[in-house]
């Protein structure tokens, strides 16, 4: 089984992309969601790694043994968000069926002039908020991205909006990136970030939580970011319900994000599993918005 996100390697193809891409566009969304089956069907069959990881997650989240149809249901929600990223990225909004909270939280700031950080993660569709906010709301907004985590998915959707790649934020280890962060933020800009992945072992600080009764290693860069940047941290989820309908969720992890010098480590411990057990309740109420298609847990080592 894949062990690191960073070595799961995209399947899809650049002319594969495109030709779905253009289904979606021209033939509508109906015929799009017929591919999604044989799509479901090739990897469940030929994407052994993250077949395995789909399982093992069910299994755990589901506590009784996995199926394959299971598995497929699993890996049939995911191409679904991916679809309806299309749809979003091309304001196609009338075709979703998107749900909003009663208080928008970051709007709330963002209307004093007070910049924010939207903790995402891997469950459900980031692109929900993001798509929204460009086109229909006034939110400003920055994404943080690990561009080559999925280069040609990145590069063949966000061709269709240059307005929302245009939000888009790379974190390449350089200073350039985090600056640009801070001007966001300072100038009343939400940025959004997600915080469920690391990038390796020794490539940045990581602390151990539990998550489903059992440690996962998680990175503190969100923590440390909040803290430095004395900004609110809002946990963010875009929910898909099925069909064509998602659920947009803001939940306040912090106000703000205060390391007391003596209780450093320990304060950093507590924001980061508040954070993890945000996710846990959101996986518990939707299992099949979970796309960490590895070894999230890594048992084996």
């Amino acid at each position: 089984m894949t062990k690191h996100w960073q070595d799961s390697k995209e399947r899809s193809t650049p002319l594969a992309l495109k030709a779905i891409r253009w289904i979606a566009l021209h033939l509508g969304r109906p015929a799009a969601r017929a591919l999604l089956y044989p799509i479901t069907g090739y990897y469940l069959l030929f994407a052994k790694p993250q077949r395995q990881a789909s399982l093992e997650y069910l299994t755990r989240i589901l506590k009784r043994k996995a199926t394959w149809l299971d598995s497929a249901k699993h890996i049939h929600t995911f191409a679904a968000t991916i679809l309806d990223r299309v749809y979003l990225l091309t304001g196609q909004f009338e075709k979703l069926d998107i749900t909003f909270p009663a208080e928008n939280v970051p709007r709330t700031y963002s209307k004093n002039g007070v910049g924010c950080l939207l903790l995402g993660s891997h469950i459900g569709s980031f692109e929900v908020l993001r798509s929204y906010a460009v086109s229909n709301s006034p939110l400003p907004i920055k994404i943080l991205m690990y561009e080559h985590q999925s280069p040609m998915i990145v590069q063949v959707l966000n061709a269709l909006n240059s307005d929302v790649a245009n939000t888009l934020i790379t974190l390449d280890g350089s200073p350039s990136g985090l600056l640009k962060v801070k001007e966001a933020i300072d100038s009343g800009t939400t940025v959004g970030l997600l915080g469920d992945r690391i990038l390796g072992e020794g490539t940045e600080k990581t602390v151990i939580c539990t998550l489903l009764g059992e440690p996962v290693r998680m990175s503190t860069a969100p923590i440390l970011m909040a803290s430095a940047l004395k900004v609110p941290l809002i946990v963010f989820f875009g929910i898909y319900l099925g069909g064509n309908r998602y659920k947009i969720h803001f939940e306040l992890l912090a106000e703000e994000v205060i390391l007391h010098r003596k209780t450093r480590q320990q304060d950093i411990q507590a924001y980061t599993q508040k954070y993890v057990d945000i996710l846990e309740k959101q996986m518990l109420e939707t299992p099949y918005n979970w796309f960490n298609f590895y070894d999230y847990w890594q048992k084996d080592e």
